[in-house]
C-alpha cells in the first residue's frame, strides 16, 4: 500500500451538541464535517466520480484534496473538472494538500504557483504544508529555514486571497539540542500568515497533549486532523470512536484552539472497507462531537 511518504516523494454539528459543546457554534458549521481524501487513495485513482459520490452518502460535506501534480493534477481530472464533481456532490474542498518541495527546499515557486491556481479554481481557503522530506529537517538551523520558507509561502499565498497551513506528523517533535521543531515553527512563523492543522493522532502517537499546544498558541490551529489510535496497536488508525483518543475534550478546545475545519482521516487498518470505515467515523462525529 501507498504511504503518505513515499506518495509524496512519487509525485515531487444538533441543539444537544452545541449546549454540550458552546465553543464549537462560535467558531464552524456545526453541519460540516469534513474528510482528507488521502483515506480513500486507493479507491479514488479507480473511480473518481463514484468515490466523491460515496463520500458526500456517508455524511460528509466538505474535504481535503491531496496528490495534484502539474502532469497528472488530481487523478487525471484538471481542477476544473474535480470542482464540477465536488459541485455535484454537495462537497466544498476548503483545504488541498499540495506538495512544495522545491520551494521549502530551495525557494523555486513552479510548484508553488500550480497548487495556488489549483486551490484557487477549488474556491479553496487553505494551501497545506503536508510532509517535509528527511534532508530537510535534520538540526534546528534546518527547521529555521523552514520556518523562513512558509513565512514566505505563506505571503505568496496571501496575495492569492489564500491562507497557508502545516500539517505534522511525529518527526517535527523530535527534539534538537532541547527544542523540537515544532516550537520552533511555531515561534518563527508569522502567526498571521502561517497557520497549523494539527494532526491529534500524530501529535499524541508523540507523546505530546494537543491542548497543552491550544493553550500554549491559542488560535493558531485553524484545522485538524481527526483519526483515532487502534487500542491494540498504537503505530495504526482505527475509525474515530473506537481507539483511544479522547476526541470530547480534545474538542471541547475548539474555541481555544482556533479551529474552523477538521477532516476525518485513517491511513490504515480498515476494520471493514474504506467507506464503511468512514461512515462509522463520521456517525460517532455527528452522535458524539458536534
Amino acid at each position: 500500500m501507498v504511504t503518505r511518504r513515499n506518495f509524496i516523494i512519487n509525485a515531487s454539528l444538533a441543539t444537544t451538541a452545541v449546549l454540550a459543546l458552546p465553543s464549537l457554534a462560535f467558531t464552524m458549521d456545526k453541519k460540516e464535517i469534513g474528510l482528507q481524501l488521502y483515506t480513500l487513495r486507493d479507491e479514488l485513482p479507480k473511480n473518481v466520480k463514484a468515490t466523491l459520490e460515496k463520500v458526500a452518502a456517508a455524511g460528509f460535506t466538505t474535504v481535503e484534496t491531496y496528490g495534484y501534480s502539474i502532469k497528472d493534477q488530481f487523478w487525471g481530472f484538471s481542477p476544473i473538472e474535480l470542482k464540477r464533481i465536488l459541485d455535484i456532490n454537495g462537497l466544498k474542498a476548503v483545504s488541498g494538500h499540495y506538495n512544495l518541495g522545491g520551494f521549502l527546499a530551495d525557494g523555486n515557486t513552479t510548484e508553488l504557483k500550480a497548487a495556488i491556481k489549483a486551490a484557487k479554481i477549488l474556491k479553496s481557503e487553505y494551501l497545506t504544508v503536508p510532509w517535509v522530506d528527511e534532508p530537510f529537517r535534520k538540526n534546528i538551523n534546518d527547521y529555521k529555514v523552514l520556518a523562513k520558507r512558509l513565512n514566505d509561502a505563506a505571503k505568496i499565498c496571501a496575495d492569492s486571497g489564500l491562507k497557508l497551513a502545516y500539517h505534522n506528523h511525529d518527526f517535527e517533535f523530535q527534539k534538537h539540542d532541547g527544542i523540537t521543531g515544532y516550537e520552533i515553527l511555531l515561534s518563527e512563523t508569522d502567526k498571521n500568515l502561517v497557520y497549523f492543522e494539527l494532526d491529534l493522532y500524530w501529535t499524541i502517537h508523540s507523546g505530546n497533549d494537543p491542548v497543552t499546544f491550544f493553550n500554549q498558541n491559542p488560535g493558531r490551529f485553524k484545522m485538524w486532523h481527526v483519526k483515532d489510535m487502534d487500542k491494540i496497536n498504537s503505530a495504526l488508525n482505527t475509525e474515530v470512536g473506537s481507539g483511544t483518543i479522547d476526541f470530547k475534550t480534545i474538542f471541547n478546545q475548539v474555541k481555544q484552539s482556533g479551529m474552523k475545519h477538521f477532516f476525518v482521516e485513517q491511513e490504515n487498518n480498515y476494520n471493514t472497507n474504506p467507506f464503511e470505515s468512514i461512515k462509522r467515523s463520521c456517525d460517532f462525529i455527528v452522535k458524539n462531537l458536534v
